[in-house]
């Protein structure tokens, strides 16, 4: 049995309705299989798995994998995993969010996981839209961008999300594409595998809800624009401000292995503990 067969029947539920629910083109494909062959690489045990994920397209994932999930609420991801994170450190937990879900209506549990660097990996899947829900533009679109809700183009100055997490303190942020697979693999496993709040961004396209109403011919044109316009961090900072602003940066942009809040209420919790049978 070939590989990826294989990892198919290790890792997905049977039950389910496959092929799966995303559109032609849709990235969101690609991550889930970059997630699996990550966890499959590290060899986690699928029992010490979490994997919690919110509303939209994204969320779907929760239903495919053959780990412990929850599929929550709208923008909740993150309060219901670090519930699940507090009660269990040892448990490796997942949150899976669309720009919209993160941002929008989770924006404020977001910048406060960071705050806390709760022990999560958090992968946030942006195709600047919200892809299922109507197709509105989301705190990620671009200035300009036609959608359901700006037909004529949204005039508001967008969310840069590697900002966003490192501005709030996460330990870990980095940004790849769905074009870039084999690099996604890489920057997925290098966040299960580190300490604190780690969040990778992943530029993933939705040609159905923001592609055709934005130029965008084909799918094809979508991921050629990631071909085009995305350069490695270490070739991003050499380049002149006036470059650097036709291009967006993927890459590691912070690595800092500081403990998570888990850690740190386990070893405040033992200190107390000791005292008291002092």
């Amino acid at each position: 049995m070939a590989q990826v067969t294989q990892l198919i029947h290790d890792y997905l539920r049977h039950n389910k309705k496959f092929p799966h629910v995303y559109c032609a083109g849709c990235g969101h494909g690609i991550v889930l299989g970059s997630l699996i062959r990550s966890v499959h690489g590290l060899g986690y045990a699928k029992d010490d798995i979490v994997l919690v994920a919110g509303i939209g397209c994204s969320g779907r994932m929760a239903v495919y994998v053959d780990f412990n999930t929850v599929h929550t609420t709208h923008g909740r991801a993150l309060t219901f995993a670090t519930g699940i994170k507090m009660a269990n450190p040892n448990l490796k937990v997942i949150v899976v969010m669309g720009d919209g879900d993160a941002m929008s209506i989770g924006g404020n549990h977001l910048i406060h996981a960071a705050r806390r660097n709760i022990g999560l990996t958090t992968l946030v899947l942006n195709n600047n839209i919200y892809g299922m829900t109507g197709g509105q533009y989301s705190p990620t679109s671009p200035v300009g961008t036609v959608s359901a809700t700006s037909p004529f183009g949204q005039l508001e100055r967008s969310f840069d999300i590697v900002d966003m997490a490192m501005a709030s303190g996460a330990s870990y942020v980095a940004r790849g594409t769905v074009l870039h697979a084999t690099m996604l693999d890489g920057l997925i496993a290098d966040a299960l595998e580190k300490p604190g709040f780690n969040l990778v961004e992943i530029l993933t396209p939705c040609h159905t809800q923001y592609g055709r109403k934005n130029k965008f011919k084909t799918v094809v044109d979508m991921y050629q624009w990631y071909k085009k316009n995305t350069v490695k961090l270490d070739r991003y900072r050499q380049l002149t401000p006036e470059e650097q602003g036709t291009f967006t940066p993927i890459g590691v942009f912070r690595d800092e292995m500081r403990p998570g809040l888990e850690m740190r209420y386990a070893e405040l919790r033992n200190k107390l503990q000791e005292q008291r049978h002092a």
